[in-house]
């Protein structure tokens, strides 16, 4: 049977947008941010899930912990953003919490007639590391992405090796200073879960990519790109000089030369790998038409000026290639919205796009938010 895209009412109906938020969003991990970022005990961010909001921090005996962003005693939100502190302190009554979430303190406590702290500890979530990058799941049934993908380590971990930080000002994390494009968010993954489009909207790729050579594996919990670089000089010099500098990263091997991989997690997060840098990122939905794309570039101690250069001149590259996207995206939002549109078949290169289509039909099938059929 052929694959099928999904139907234009999933990119545009309102009633499974808010459907999607507990199907899909509540139900999965989410991308944080790198683990560097919370190094000491009391550091801590806001992560963006879905609709809600969730603490990631690190405690006191250096594990990881991730709770409701939201004070138990009148519902204030707990924490505004990254920082570090002993304790989390509401900022409207003064109820502290430890950083494992538990409740220790109320202002003039004996005014409640019955206060048991035991059972007033900030509502949880969960935190996982993997490859290096954090994620936080609303879901207490969440199986970690390591055992989603347990080869993901063996086979590209050197990729994600400590000494990763940030070459940039951006951080995943910061939804709110994102750029957003005007689409669906599954507009957006489908555009990033296929080549297809690559040889007619984006020649700077075309021409550093072998495009012919552009393959895909496809499991249950994750699609993997990968594409060699040409050897072939380009005709524009920008793209010239990022083939001549770029050199790989402390830590990589030979087999790394030459070669863009990519990884795409269900449901929403990326994560590049070029021999010079580490790009991740993630697409949040901020409305039925309206997706934010917040990531971080990330380089290795120890690499060279030529190492350097290159990642300057390949986040270039990419900032050309992401405003292609964004108007692509947009121009196919427009078009979703045609009164008895019906999807086109999806041709051999797009099937990730099937793949992604198959998660997300199955995820709201097993939702019993709202009644109706599915389309």
């Amino acid at each position: 049977m052929p694959a099928e895209a999904l139907h234009p009412r999933y990119y545009t109906g309102h009633d499974l947008y808010e459907r999607e938020q507990a199907a899909v969003f509540d139900r999965s991990w989410q991308l944080v941010c790198h683990e560097s970022e919370l190094a000491k005990p009391g550091d801590r961010l806001v992560a963006t899930v879905g609709r809600h909001e969730a603490i990631v921090v690190r405690t006191e005996d250096g594990t990881l912990a991730a709770h409701r962003n939201v004070c138990r005693h009148r519902a204030a939100r707990l924490v505004d953003g990254p920082g570090n502190a002993a304790a989390f302190r509401c900022p409207y009554h003064g109820w502290t919490y430890k950083l494992d979430g538990s409740l220790v303190g109320a202002p003039e406590n004996r005014q409640f007639p019955c206060l048991d702290k035991e059972k007033l500890g900030l509502l949880p979530a969960k935190a996982d590391v993997f490859l290096g990058f954090v994620f936080v799941s609303l879901d207490p049934d969440a199986v970690p992405l390591g055992e989603q993908a347990p080869e993901m380590e063996k086979r590209f971990g050197r990729y994600f090796a400590p000494g990763l930080y940030p070459i940039t000002k951006y951080r995943i994390h910061q939804v709110a200073e994102a750029e957003v494009q005007r689409a669906n968010w599954k507009v957006a993954a489908d555009n990033y879960l296929e080549g297809y489009h690559v040889p007619v909207a984006h020649p700077a790729l075309m021409r550093l990519l072998d495009y012919k050579r552009y393959s895909v594996e496809i499991d249950h919990a994750y699609a993997l790109f990968e594409a060699p670089l040409r050897e072939q000089p380009s005709a524009n010099w920008l793209e010239r000089l990022y083939q001549w500098s770029v050199t790989r990263m402390p830590g990589l091997t030979p087999d790394d030369d030459g070669i863009w991989r990519y990884l795409f997690l269900y449901p929403n997060t990326m994560l590049e790998m070029y021999p010079d840098m580490v790009l991740a990122w993630t697409i949040v939905p901020r409305a039925v038409d309206r997706v934010a794309v917040p990531g971080a570039c990330y380089g290795r101690a120890g690499q060279g000026l030529r190492t350097r250069l290159a990642q300057r001149l390949n986040i270039r590259i990419g900032d050309i290639t992401n405003d292609e996207d964004a108007d692509l995206v947009a121009r196919v939002q427009t078009g979703l919205a045609t009164p008895g549109y019906e999807m086109g078949p999806l041709s051999q290169r797009e099937g990730a796009v099937a793949w992604f289509a198959d998660r997300i039909r199955s995820d709201l099938a097993r939702s019993t938010l709202s009644e109706g059929e599915l389309p």
